[in-house]
């Protein structure tokens, strides 16, 4: 089935300028004498990092510093975007050429951090520099360190741009930040991820209104996490884009996210539909073959019933989920018409071949032997 893609906004951003004191002087130095061959793979500096340091936040910094300190900003490729790049065609990248925008800052920090067993995830959003709202989404990370949320920016925190070049600058305010301070400049489209029992709306990033409104319902956002991380692929989605909705669609990359999340909805479904209607169609056949040759090697009563059941059951299944699939975008609706059809067509012969079996069953052995002829059948399943 064709892939639809919905264009999203290139993640970038520029970075300011600001320091805070760093308390981390060692762990810096010991992650500057990281040997090349350790820096070729996450799982590499993973093991490093693993190697060198003993409690939770040392390794986080070492993840940050190597990341922020080993990675410049790609000013040149700032609109460059691959919408084929996986999430490690991204690392790859970023490893192999040293230069990155925010998302393979981001990817970096993250891969690194879960592999040395410290929660994180990628957060997409979008930011607030000087009073003015960027019109380009951004990337960043937040973790979870000795039970509490943080977030890391490793791209603003490797240094700024001035005149169109970049300028490496280690800023450690974008280290371990509060959530609360954080939110000032960097808000992302889905609010579970500011870390706010208070989650800010659009309407308030923009107004610069974030003082804290205890009359709005709270919101348990580490039980709300607990909760996604339990959830389908499908169910992530569909949680995520409808507090997206929920936090006012402000701006275009709000809307971009938005549609790009309900139509990767689509595609999953309609992935599990076709997963479901092809291996239907790849069973029946194999009982149709098995048919042709008059059931023969001789299998159980039971073993039959069971062979004709399974795809079936696997069509019934998938044409279940196609009629509750719910509204679809234009692009999928010729897809649900041209799926619809195979299914019905498919589900029609499956059902013949059932009451031939079950019709098969209720005979004697003699009269059962009578009852053969040719069937053929060219399922297609569907790409």
């Amino acid at each position: 089935m064709k892939r639809y893609i919905v264009l999203l906004t290139t993640f970038y951003s520029v970075m300011t300028v600001g320091q805070v004191k760093n308390s981390y002087e060692a762990v810096d130095k010991q992650m500057s004498k990281i040997p090349a061959n350790y820096i070729n793979s996450t799982q590499d500096i993973a093991n490093f990092i693993m190697n060198n340091f003993e409690n939770d936040d040392d390794k986080i910094r070492a993840v940050f510093y190597w990341t922020a300190s080993n990675i410049s900003y790609d000013v040149q490729n700032m609109f460059a975007v691959n919408f084929n790049e996986t999430r490690q065609d991204k690392i790859d990248k970023a490893l192999k050429t040293r230069k990155g925008v925010c998302i393979n800052y981001a990817e970096v920090f993250n891969d690194v951090s879960n592999k040395i067993g410290i929660e994180s995830f990628v957060i997409e959003g979008y930011t607030k520099q000087n009073g003015v709202t960027d019109y380009i989404s951004h990337a960043w990370c937040g973790v979870k360190i000795n039970g509490k949320w943080f977030l890391f920016d490793p791209t603003w925190g490797s240094g700024y741009v001035n005149g169109g070049k970049f300028v490496k600058k280690i800023n450690s305010y974008y280290f371990k930040t509060d959530p609360a301070k954080i939110i000032t400049s960097h808000m992302p489209f889905d609010y579970m991820w500011q870390f706010l029992n208070y989650p800010i709306t659009n309407q308030e990033f923009y107004a610069g209104n974030f003082v804290i409104n205890k009359s709005k319902a709270l919101f348990d956002f580490d039980g709300e996490i607990q909760k996604y991380k339990s959830l389908s692929d499908i169910d992530k989605l569909i949680s995520s884009a409808n507090r997206i909705e929920k936090n006012g669609v402000k701006n275009a990359m709000i809307f971009d996210r938005l549609s790009y999340k309900r139509n990767e909805v689509e595609i999953l479904k309609f992935n599990q539909i076709v997963s479901s209607y092809n291996e239907g169609v790849n069973e029946l056949n194999v009982f149709i073959a098995f048919r042709n040759k008059q059931f023969k090697p001789t299998i159980s009563d039971e073993e039959l019933k069971k062979m004709i059941e399974s795809p079936r059951n696997k069509l019934l299944k998938s044409k279940e989920l196609l009629d509750n699939i719910g509204t679809v975008s234009k692009n999928n609706q010729g897809n649900v018409t041209s799926l619809s059809a195979g299914i019905n067509q498919t589900l029609s012969q499956a059902e013949e071949q059932f009451l031939f079996v079950e019709k098969y069953l209720s005979k004697s052995k003699l009269v059962r032997k009578t009852m053969f002829s040719k069937v053929t059948w060219m399922g297609i399943p569907m790409n």
